[in-house]
């Protein structure tokens, strides 16, 4: 009778002690991240290119290569998982801060041609499945070059007031009205592939201007021009179809005929060309759901020069 009141005892214990370990493993909250989720994110947010530069067959993310805007030359930084010139000792919540918040571990502003004020809408889920991708990739020693911006730009003090009275960060939030495919195409082009932050002008202080959003700019990154990608049917891509824009971002072959140059297609080689057909179909109708913008964009020095990214 005791052996078996000792044998039910053990039991009842062993069952206490694994019921707890067996529901942390099937909980989502504490499953390790999916680097394969990730790589699909990464590739979803254009592959990063500023990370890379190519133009010198640097390594890939190491940083380096520089970006032209109005306020000064960025140069793009190391996102590599090295410990000493990388994001190798970055914790988890080290790395939302800079993709949300656009803060260095050590509570320095990163400036705002690091997308962190569309980033910011991207879930937490997201951003450790991206981290998690990142940090599976090979750690490369090089360290970052100094910015050449125009004063203040380039200040601390610049950034905390651009940050305090300037930015405006808005979470992603799911419109019930819309269909599951729009929210996904909006999710898409406002938090994960940032496409406001190329296809919209900005004014003197750098914020983007929200009645122009998506219409276009002059002052793209790298000098070049982003066009008007609104469904406006003279200045936009309102003579485009869904098909034509999934097989653009596929392929980057344009209606007439024209391949896509620049950092764009650089975007679709890295990025948007191992994407699902839903989302780039996603993609396709939220952009088309916009309201149409008139803004007839043309480079400066010629009518007819190529430099659009499409």
């Amino acid at each position: 009778m005791n052996s078996r009141r000792l044998c039910a005892l053990v039991c009842w214990y062993l069952l206490i002690l694994c019921s707890p370990l067996e529901a942390a493993e099937e909980s989502p909250v504490n499953l390790a991240p999916n680097i394969s989720a990730g790589k699909y994110l990464f590739q979803a947010a254009g592959g990063c290119s500023c990370h890379t530069d190519t133009k010198n067959n640097s390594a890939f993310l190491a940083g380096g290569r520089p970006i032209e805007t109005p306020f000064g030359t960025f140069y793009g930084t190391n996102i590599t998982p090295d410990p000493e010139t990388g994001i190798g000792n970055w914790s988890d919540e080290d790395f939302i801060r800079a993709m949300t918040q656009g803060l260095s571990p050590e509570g320095n502003h990163y400036f705002p041609v690091f997308p962190y004020t569309s980033f910011q809408r991207i879930s937490r889920k997201d951003l450790l499945a991206l981290k998690a991708y990142l940090f599976s990739l090979p750690p490369v020693r090089q360290k970052n070059l100094p910015h050449d911006l125009i004063l203040p730009f380039g200040e601390q003090y610049a950034m905390m007031f651009w940050k305090n009275f300037v930015w405006s960060p808005e979470p992603f939030i799911s419109n019930p009205e819309r269909t599951e495919s729009w929210n996904r195409g909006e999710y898409l082009a406002q938090a994960l592939a940032h496409c406001g932050e190329c296809h919209t002008p900005r004014n003197l202080l750098g914020a983007l201007k929200p009645e122009m959003h998506f219409a276009g700019s002059k002052e793209g990154p790298e000098g070049e021009l982003a066009p008007n990608i609104t469904p406006d049917k003279e200045t936009g891509i309102g003579s485009w179809n869904k098909v034509d824009i999934s097989y653009f971002l596929q392929n980057g072959m344009k209606p007439d005929g024209d391949d896509v140059q620049g950092l764009m297609g650089e975007v679709i080689e890295l990025g948007y060309q191992h994407l699902l057909e839903e989302d780039l179909d996603a993609l396709a109708e939220y952009l088309l759901s916009l309201t149409p913008i008139s803004n007839e964009l043309r480079p400066d020095s010629a009518e007819n020069s190529e430099t659009e990214e499409y």
